[in-house]
């Protein structure tokens, strides 16, 4: 009985895995052609910042732990990884990784003291932290204040790769965001996936069956924090910056509504949605102040239009997963 009952499980998550192969290759292709048509510095910050809503969305969409302060591991990263690239004169790659190490130590200082509450006070923790560090990096020496840091070098990647040159930099940042894509879609579909899942849809139950979920929230939380870092560190040597935008809690709103919008729980919305908002912020700049005013207002428009996000509601109409 229990291989007549396992037969079709196996074959359905070979099926959803191979159902998921085309559109991952087909993403991957059409990023690496965009640049020839599309100004590459405008998808490099779309890259950075779907990195960052697919990083956000692995804590909100497969646990459902709603952090309301995961700027602070963007914008760490980009300080830690603009000051070792400036200051200590380290290669891009090490710089990078430096601002991912910090993201992630800072995240488990975080994690550990927020990850035993649910609900609005783990946000409010979240937030209290992450404004916490926004005033000490407005105070501190190393970062600059508020003009940040400048002029961080490019660089050369491992020595050879010219950064200077923007094709080459957005093929690099692209192979970033391919990597950190792939580890996320890796987590979700592994048992370790399969667990937060059971936590996210009912945690009584998953203590019952011998799980310990404040263990795993501790680990998705880092691996979170740390793929933001990754996506923030790499930021930073893109536009040569690290500054307070970056910690501030409207960038942590901002990730906030590129999930929502894109889809959360879907390994695809949060890419849409970053693009998409992106895409608004370039065009609708000369708003001004009402460019907020827009944005919620489109936010408004889509949340009462396709409640499961861009992708939620294209998943549905297919009847596949996206």
């Amino acid at each position: 009985m229990t291989t007549v009952k396992a037969a079709p499980r196996a074959e359905l998550k070979a099926t959803t895995f191979r159902g998921q192969k085309a559109p991952i290759a087909a993403m991957i292709a059409i990023f690496a052609v965009l640049p020839f048509v599309v100004y590459p510095v405008f998808l490099m910050k779309a890259l950075c910042f779907a990195l960052f809503a697919c990083a956000f969305n692995l804590l909100i969409g497969y646990v459902g732990l709603l952090s309301f302060g995961h700027a602070l591991f963007l914008g760490s990263a980009g300080y830690a990884a603009a000051h070792a690239a400036k200051v200590w004169g380290a290669p891009p790659e090490l710089a990078i990784l430096f601002g991912t190490a910090v993201a992630a130590g800072i995240g488990t200082v975080v994690g550990v003291l927020a990850i035993r509450r649910q609900g609005i006070y783990f946000a409010m923790i979240t937030l209290a932290l992450a404004q916490m560090a926004y005033f000490v990096y407005l105070r501190a020496p190393f970062t600059g204040g508020e003009d940040g840091i400048q002029a961080v070098p490019r660089g050369r990647l491992f020595g050879i790769l010219n950064l200077q040159d923007t094709t080459t930099m957005y093929f690099v940042v692209l192979a970033i965001f391919t990597a950190g894509f792939l580890i996320i879609y890796r987590t979700i579909h592994s048992p370790f996936g399969q667990v937060l899942k059971a936590i996210r849809e009912n945690e009584p139950r998953a203590i019952s069956l011998g799980y310990k979920p404040d263990h795993y929230k501790l680990i998705v939380f880092v691996l979170s924090a740390a793929l933001s870092g990754l996506a923030g560190g790499t930021k930073a040597i893109v536009f040569q910056l690290a500054s307070l935008t970056d910690v501030d809690w409207r960038t942590s709103g901002e990730v906030i509504l590129m999930t929502l919008l894109g889809g959360m729980g879907t390994i695809f919305g949060p890419v849409a949605g970053a693009l998409v908002i992106i895409t608004l912020e370039n065009y609708l700049a000369q708003l001004g102040a009402w460019f907020t005013v827009t944005e919620g207002l489109i936010f408004v428009v889509c949340v009462l239009t396709f409640r499961r996000g861009i992708v939620g509601e294209l998943s549905r109409w297919l009847k596949r997963p996206l």
